[in-house]
């Protein structure tokens, strides 16, 4: 494989790096220049609320002008948002987000989406970063440079296509705490739970580019104000957005964070009990075996993919195509994709689906959070530019197992698996081990760290 035949700017979602570093007001008008060359037309903008935001908006939107494209600036909203409005309006040609979605306040990206909504194939994301390379773009004349127009308020039709899919006050008598993070779903989400009935209680609730109550990225420690305030008003439970409110995490109704891959397991459940046919639910082999045993339940299969939600989406759409019935999908990061509404990760639509779950079983959450199989995932990291190396030495040492090479190394066993797998964009390699058994999880770990660990 060349240089010419991957992406070596975009990862697997868009492309991202410290301001002031790679993302410079220069550089992403380049991207504009080029996105605008390969798909002239009229492009979608948008943003999540980090400080360079306006900069960068203003600069991604020159380069397309300057190639021709007509621009409608939709303002701060969720990137599922804007994703929606590309795939259900067909005057777009594509769209841009300008989003680093869960990374540090210092980062920015840039995420160009397709006419489906999905994040643009690696093919493009590769004939995006040719023209930048080369400084190969189709600048227009003075009197074919494209116009602009604003229209904020058009993330609300993203909100009502997603309340309009519930039954009325399905969340009545509901009580929801929701931390936007001061980020793009600073708005949405509040929104779309209220619509759906729910008494709804906000924390963050401000766009704020500094983030200054917690990390973009949600986790425990940082969620703990939410934890507290779920307990203090007795609310069914708290939710919790990244920077641009592709995923969503919940705390249940004692407070407690819950793991990603058992919120999946448990919205799993749900959708399939809600579609009520067999089929497929795809998710990348970095996913808990959880979701193999809630599908069992349904009569239906796990199809595994490389990381990264593109790769999942992209797949999602090729079975159907081929006259598959695809469930649901997603990663286990809170990344949910709902194939009925669209082929991306949607928080907003996820914080609705745990409403639906709720009013469905008729139970608190902790006990059903409770009633999922146990699970231990044991996540490492290594800072390495031996990958190949450590690959190859785990291919020998375990030859005679069930080996996926889909993305990495995945072994398989009975009561464990393990996945050893490079970043594609820094020289990082991740151990993942998973098993009902923290024991055997452990023991695990062990025995894989042991082959490679003398590479390091």
């Amino acid at each position: 494989m060349t240089d010419t035949d991957k992406k070596q700017l975009f990862g697997t979602n868009g492309v991202r790096g410290i301001v002031g570093e790679l993302m410079t007001p220069e550089f992403v008008m380049k991207v504009g220049l080029a996105l605008g060359s390969i798909r002239p037309g009229t492009i979608a903008v948008g943003r999540d609320t980090r400080t360079s935001g306006p900069a960068f908006v203003s600069a991604v939107k020159a380069g397309l002008m300057a190639v021709g494209c007509d621009v409608v600036d939709c303002g701060v909203l969720p990137t599922p948002a804007l994703q929606y409005l590309v795939k259900t309006n067909p005057s777009y040609h594509a769209g841009v987000v300008i989003t680093a979605s869960h990374n540090p306040r210092e980062y920015n990206g840039v995420k160009a989406i397709d006419t489906d909504g999905t994040e643009m194939a690696d093919a493009e994301s590769i004939l995006i970063e040719q023209r930048i390379f080369t400084d190969t773009y189709h600048t227009a004349t003075w009197e074919n440079i494209g116009t602009e127009r604003f229209d904020p308020n058009v993330v609300f039709t993203y909100v009502d296509s997603i309340v309009s899919q519930f039954p009325k006050d399905l969340g009545k008598g509901m009580t929801v705490v929701i931390d936007a993070g001061c980020g793009a779903a600073h708005a949405t989400t509040a929104a779309i739970l209220g619509g759906l009935g729910c008494r709804v209680i906000t924390l963050n609730a401000h766009p704020d580019g500094y983030f200054p109550a917690r990390a973009p990225e949600p986790s425990t420690e940082g969620l703990k104000p939410l934890s507290d305030l779920v307990l203090e008003v007795k609310a069914d439970f708290g939710v919790a957005h990244d920077g641009d409110a592709d995923r969503c995490v919940f705390v249940d109704d004692k407070g407690r964070f819950i793991e990603e891959n058992r919120e999946f397991a448990l919205i799993e459940d749900a959708v399939c009990q809600r579609d009520g046919k067999s089929g497929v639910i795809v998710t990348p082999v970095s996913s808990s075996r959880i979701f193999e045993t809630i599908a069992e339940k349904y009569s239906s299969t796990v199809e595994y993919t490389m990381v990264g939600s593109i790769y999942v989406a992209r797949r999602m759409l090729e079975l159907i195509e081929s006259g598959t019935h695809v469930i649901f999908g997603g990663e286990g990061n809170g990344g949910l994709i709902y194939p009925w509404h669209q082929f991306c990760r949607d928080g907003g639509m996820t914080a609705a689906m745990m409403v639906s779950l709720l009013a469905q079983k008729k139970q608190p959450l902790f006990t059903l959070v409770d009633s999922l199989p146990p699970s231990y995932m044991l996540t490492y990291k290594y800072k390495t530019d031996k990958a190949p190396e450590i690959l190859a030495a785990l291919r020998a040492a375990f030859a005679n197992e069930l080996l996926n090479d889909i993305d990495g190394l995945r072994i398989d066993r009975d009561d464990c698996w393990a996945l050893v797998r490079p970043s594609g964009t820094e020289p990082i390699v991740r151990l993942y081990v998973e098993s009902p058994s923290l024991e055997i999880a452990e023991q695990f770990s062990a025995e894989v760290k042991a082959v490679f660990e003398s590479l390091i």
